[in-house]
């Protein structure tokens, strides 16, 4: 009887309802709200909300939902007959090595990394160890991301990439020694290259504190610039210190824009070891919308522009380029690694992946970053173990899906892809990326 009468009850509230929205005039119906939607967007009305709640900048996890990377529209070209697959037999080569140049170069057993994601100023201690730890168990490396070296993930990771960082908080010998490569960030993707952030005092537990070198009520400070670093030739400089003064592989990392080539102009007065390109695509723990939505470049394009810049001015050879920002798919690594990447990095999609049977524990109640950002409500419930069992699969199971591709394309290693391995159906890319289209017949 009670289940009769509420479906009665909201029978009559939704005919009512419904008759409303038919009949009444705009300004008074709730069907505005439909179409505000359609030309607000539901993010853009959700983030109006939360600015006129706070009055403060926005902070949002993972990146941009402006995705303008257009993967895809561009393939992959296999061969049968004129020219045939890769033998059963033969093996295929999946390893990489970052840094040929150097006294004690990175060999990885993929060219697939673990992105700079740092303590504190990103994950929780917890989330570090538990993509170090998937990281080694795959063969490849992990980075500290803009932080100092943690006792944590330095015993976890076999190969550990440190970040020479605008916190100032890695930048001393005796934690720069102690690495597999040192990487000096001065830009990213998702923050629109570099700015300033702080992280403040009470957010800061001791181990943090400890990690950091900072001293209590000190607040973690991320400067737009090196302290040193006041002129382009200040920054070569340093590169070249770096380089000369350490043995494993020296790299940089600059967020992707259209002034990349002048960029590019700078990093080639340098003995670096490799350079990393980050795209507009690229996510974080948290940056304001603004920077993750409006500035710099899609990562599809800026690798392509970095590799025929690199090829142009002939040290192609000289320098390995190491992809980033928004790469989720094998179908993607394939793609950059044709472009003239050598390796390429991923950050959100191996948080989704370590995190995979965990995610119920967050969710519905809470958003899955709360289970690994620094301060989030849930980073105890996270178990490293499971954690590195699955980014581990995740990389194993991405690696071996390109090695049937590399087959079907007839190579013996990912060295081996170049442009002709890819064909666009958008003439647009096809003349801008320099590969052919589809469309038309194939000339060579």
């Amino acid at each position: 009887m009670f289940e009769n009468i509420i479906r009665s009850l909201v029978n009559s509230a939704s005919d009512e309802m419904m008759e409303r929205m038919l009949k009444d005039p705009y300004n008074e119906n709730l069907f505005v709200m439909a179409t505000a939607a359609q030309k607000l967007t539901l993010r853009a009305i959700i983030e109006a909300a939360m600015r006129a709640q706070s009055g403060q900048v926005l902070e949002r996890a993972y990146g941009s939902p402006n995705v303008q990377s257009p993967w895809e529209k561009v393939f992959l070209n296999p061969t049968q007959l004129f020219s045939l697959p890769t033998d059963d037999k033969t093996p295929i080569n999946t390893g990489v090595t970052i840094g040929k140049n150097s006294k004690k170069p990175l060999e990885l057993s993929m060219p697939i990394m673990i992105t700079g994601m740092s303590y504190g100023g990103s994950l929780s201690l917890k989330a570090k160890v538990a993509l170090a730890k998937g990281a080694t168990l795959a063969g490849t490396s992990t980075n500290t991301g803009e932080s100092a070296l943690s006792n944590e993930e330095r015993e976890a990771a076999k190969y550990l990439i440190g970040q020479y960082n605008r916190g100032e908080w890695m930048n001393t010998e005796d934690q720069l020694s102690r690495l597999d490569a040192i990487e000096v960030q001065l830009g990213q993707g998702a923050w629109g290259g570099a700015v300033p952030s702080i992280t403040s005092a009470e957010k800061i537990d001791q181990h943090l504190r400890n990690t950091w070198h900072l001293d209590k009520g000190e607040d973690g400070v991320l400067k737009a610039r090196l302290s040193q670093v006041n002129t382009s030739e200040d920054v070569v400089n340093l590169l070249n210190e770096l380089k000369e003064k350490y043995d494993v592989p020296i790299g940089i990392k600059i967020a992707a824009t259209h002034f990349i080539e002048k960029e590019l102009d700078v990093i080639l007065k340098t003995d670096v070891d490799y350079i990393v390109i980050d795209g507009a695509e690229g996510g974080t723990a948290v940056a304001p919308p603004t920077l993750e939505d409006d500035m710099g470049l899609p990562t599809l394009h800026a690798i392509a522009r970095a590799s025929k810049y690199l090829e142009l001015k002939g040290v192609k050879n000289k320098y390995d380029l190491i992809a980033a920002g928004g790469l989720k798919t094998p179908g993607h690594f394939l793609k950059a690694l044709a472009l003239g990447a050598n390796a390429v990095y991923i950050g959100s999609i191996a948080l989704v992946a370590m995190l995979q049977d965990q995610s119920v524990n967050a969710t519905p109640a809470e958003p899955t970053p709360q289970l690994v950002v620094y301060d989030g409500k849930l980073t105890d419930s996270l178990d490293i173990e499971r954690g590195a069992k699955n980014l581990n699969n995740f990389l194993n199971s991405c690696t071996e899906e390109m090695k049937l591709a590399l087959i079907a394309m007839g190579k013996t290693e990912f060295s081996q892809l170049n442009i002709k391995d890819l064909v666009t159906v958008d003439k647009d890319l096809s003349e801008s990326l320099g590969i052919q289209y589809g469309g038309m017949p194939y000339i060579g």
